[in-house]
């Protein structure tokens, strides 16, 4: 190795060491104990209101007991796509994302699932520069993301939040996410964020053109919206879901200049909820 490449590599490695040592100093995981409360505090104030079934879950288990039952949202071809965003770590748990980040901070960062297989040490080389960054931390070289691509059955365009979902003339229409697990890795050949979320009008609809379709047979649920603000309320919103169960591979400096500007005004991940495991608060798969 060169000296200027050697200088440029150990470079890379301090300013990812000094990353990883704030994100640690910051978010020291919390005790079980909190998150076992949490989920009593949710089964407590669900109990007998009549919620409907929540996410995320682990797609590798199909019971569930809730009883609220509504239709399933068309397909994302006959809606118009919303929304993208995406959570650092998967809130599903299952397929290849089944390794568990810990406890994180009790408000949803630095916890949920990463992928489950291995990565190279070319994948993993850390870069010399802050990718997504925000009060929890940004994005490293191996990271685990889970993306949503929202669709609306109203009349809407993309847009910032899931109020873009939303519309003056359909208050409550039918929601459905297409879910894609990623893991970023510092690979100019894999794949490129700005084209994963590329977007368009198609038979006058809006639509996400380049989700992949090799990635495993989408499990289908009904679930609802997600999000660490949910740790101990459920959601009121009903969501049909598709998460596909294997991961892709994704460029890490495409994530990172997605986040610089986008037509969603997302430039950070987005916390994760607790994996809801209370039966009455699953649908069955």
């Amino acid at each position: 190795m060169k000296k200027r490449q050697l200088m440029s590599f150990v470079s890379a490695v301090m300013v990812s060491g000094v990353a990883f040592a704030e994100q640690a100093m910051h978010h020291a995981p919390v005790a079980d104990d909190v998150i076992i409360a949490q989920r009593a505090a949710l089964a407590k104030n669900t109990a007998g209101k009549g919620f409907g079934p929540q996410s995320p879950r682990d797609i590798d288990t199909k019971a569930g007991s809730n009883a609220r039952l509504f239709g399933a949202a068309p397909a994302s071809t006959a809606m118009n796509l919303c929304n993208i965003h995406f959570h650092k770590n998967a809130e599903h748990k299952g397929g290849q994302f089944t390794q568990y980040a810990g406890n994180g901070d009790g408000k949803g960062y630095q916890s949920g699932y990463k992928y489950s297989g291995k990565l190279t040490a070319a994948e993993l080389t850390p870069v010399a520069v802050d990718v997504c960054p925000s009060a929890h931390g940004g994005l490293l070289s191996g990271d685990t993301i889970e993306v949503h691509y929202v669709y609306s059955s109203a009349q809407v365009s993309p847009g910032p939040t899931l109020g873009a979902c939303l519309s003056d003339a359909i208050k409550n229409p039918q929601l459905r996410v297409e879910t894609q697990v990623y893991v970023v890795v510092n690979d100019a050949k894999a794949l490129d964020f700005g084209k994963l979320t590329r977007h368009e009008v198609k038979g006058g609809l809006h639509q996400a053109t380049m989700i992949p379709n090799n990635t495993g047979k989408p499990i289908q649920y009904a679930g609802s919206t997600t999000g660490p603000g949910y740790n101990e309320n459920a959601s009121p919103l009903q969501v049909t879901w598709r998460v596909r169960p294997k991961v892709a591979k994704v460029n890490i400096a495409t994530v990172g200049q997605w986040c610089k500007g986008n037509t969603f005004k997302e430039d950070h991940a987005h916390g994760v909820r607790n994996l809801v495991i209370n039966p009455d608060l699953l649908s069955k798969i």
